[in-house]
């Protein structure tokens, strides 16, 4: 019995992973900037783009990212399962300015959450907005407007 489950959960993961990395090929590519910094992020704009985000990818390159647009404004939160890659998410009101930004460990169900309502969510690798010196009240120009479907 337990050969049997082990077999299953391997064959719902390995599906999972093709289904996640079938959909992340598909999402739309926004340019986006922070002041001088370009950004490339895939927009997660419909709830099962939302849900499978940045799952199981062992990389990403240090100028791409993922925009959630969330179809209204709310104390959104994030967690990590099935996420490969440490994680900062920027928090974003609807004019794209910075709420808060919260670092979030791979592999974690911890929630990471919006200090007040926000729109949209742009998550970079771990630290990338630090390191640009970007904080509450930077904006992020570029993110495509309307509201998702989902």
């Amino acid at each position: 019995m337990k050969r049997s489950c082990r077999g299953m959960r391997a064959a719902i993961a390995f599906s999972t992973a093709l289904f996640a990395g079938a959909a992340a090929a598909q999402l739309p590519v926004a340019e986006l900037s922070a002041g001088m910094y370009r950004i490339e992020a895939e927009v997660a704009a419909t709830f099962e783009s939302r849900a499978i985000g940045l799952m199981n990818r062992p990389e990403m390159a240090p100028q791409h990212g993922m925009l959630f647009i969330f179809t209204a404004d709310d104390r959104h939160c994030m967690w990590m399962r099935n996420t490969l890659l440490p994680l900062s998410v920027a928090f974003l009101d609807g004019e794209g300015r910075i709420i808060n930004i919260e670092q979030m460990q791979p592999r974690t169900e911890d929630n990471h959450c919006a200090a007040k309502p926000a729109r949209y969510a742009l998550e970079m690798n771990l630290g990338w907005f630090a390191a640009r010196g970007l904080g509450p009240g930077a904006r992020i120009s570029g993110i495509p407007r309307g509201t998702p479907p989902n």
